[in-house]
């Protein structure tokens, strides 16, 4: 099959198809909705929060509920060892990237770089495309994105040690509590106590008494519901907080350009070669699933707890403004690319 038939292909697939109309749609609505003033000033900000405390702890927790096998569990560790591993790669790799600047640019620069929105903004697209099994593998992925982002991120912008409040927004968030608590289980439900339990076909199976998916359907559905909002919601806050801002001063900024080109274009591709070269070493075998879930949620825009800093602690703030704006416009643009170039390489039978 020749690059032109691939690319057919990919974009003849109606279930990618379907997932990159679904988001660019819906946040268009949102952005319609905001200009028209169907949504007031406060619909994006409210919208995020019911999507980070009730609906993404809900996908995150239930994506936990299905089997394990010696594969699924290497698969796991796999990309819980990436999820580590690359915030520190881009740690030094940022570095280079932002010489000319100097000071306090050049620090926002660089975490704005590092840490992406990968909770609110890639894991929504994730599911879309890769359903439960995805979103298993993002949460496992995003541990590391956790504890750099409230340690090594916090204190290169305050310029302070770790505090215990910071500590707390760690560990103790809806979405951290919901991923450990889901990880637990799925780790370890063979060594649980098990319930027999009659499945759809009339037979009894075995299953550890935390998998409500099969112990306990009244809870389960519910969740199920609740995680359904993930997606819709947060597209639809993405496209309200566009609507809600001017474009003319982030995009006549030179600098905000040259971040959103190493965000959303040059990090996945970082990501890309060196998990490559793992793979083909077989250092760190990655599953083509695993690389889109990667590429996908390293092409995320500034992440909002990353921008937060910035203003926070008077560190540019207006270029974090900008910067989040951009990248953001940026992201949703190219989120069709990525998805193209993902089957590409999966074409390619690299990974």
């Amino acid at each position: 099959m020749n690059l032109l038939d691939i690319i057919g292909a990919t974009l003849t697939d109606m279930d990618i198809v379907s997932s990159i109309t679904s988001t660019l749609f819906i946040i268009l609505l949102g952005f319609f909705c905001r200009k028209k003033g169907i949504f007031n000033e406060n619909v994006g900000k409210q919208l995020s929060k019911v999507v980070l405390t009730v609906a993404l702890p809900a996908l995150a927790f239930n994506a936990f509920m299905k089997d394990i096998d010696q594969e699924s569990l290497v698969e796991g560790m796999n990309i819980l060892i990436w999820g580590l591993l690359i915030y520190i790669i881009l740690i030094i790799l940022s570095k280079p990237m932002y010489l000319k600047f100097k000071g306090d640019k050049q620090d926002t620069l660089r975490v704005l770089t590092i840490f992406g929105s990968t909770t609110f903004f890639g894991i929504p697209i994730v599911g879309a495309i890769y359903g439960a099994e995805g979103v298993l593998y993002a949460s496992i992925f995003n541990i590391g994105y956790r504890i750099f982002l409230y340690s090594y991120g916090y204190i290169k912008m305050s310029g302070l040690k770790m505090e215990k409040e910071n500590l707390k927004q760690m560990f103790l968030n809806p979405i951290v509590i919901a991923t450990f608590f889901g990880l637990f289980i799925w780790i370890f439900q063979n060594s649980l106590p098990q319930v027999t339990v009659a499945t759809a076909d009339g037979t009894k199976e075995s299953f550890a008494f935390l998998r409500i998916d099969q112990t306990a359907i009244w809870l389960y559905k519910p969740m199920t519901y609740l995680s359904k909002l993930a997606s819709p919601l947060a597209w639809l806050s993405i496209g309200a907080t566009l609507g809600a801002v001017q474009f003319k001063t982030a995009v006549s900024d030179r600098t905000s350009w040259i971040y959103s080109f190493n965000k959303i274009i040059l990090v996945p591709v970082i990501n890309i070669v060196l998990l490559a070269i793992l793979s083909i070493t077989g250092i760190l075998p990655m599953s083509q699933v695993c690389l889109g879930i990667v590429v996908i949620m390293m092409a995320a825009p500034t992440a909002t707890v990353a921008a937060a800093y910035a203003i926070s602690f008077d560190k540019d703030a207006l270029l974090a403004s900008n910067a989040s704006l951009l990248s953001t416009i940026t992201a949703v643009v190219m989120i069709p690319f990525w998805i193209v170039v993902i089957n590409l390489i999966n074409h390619l039978n690299i990974f």
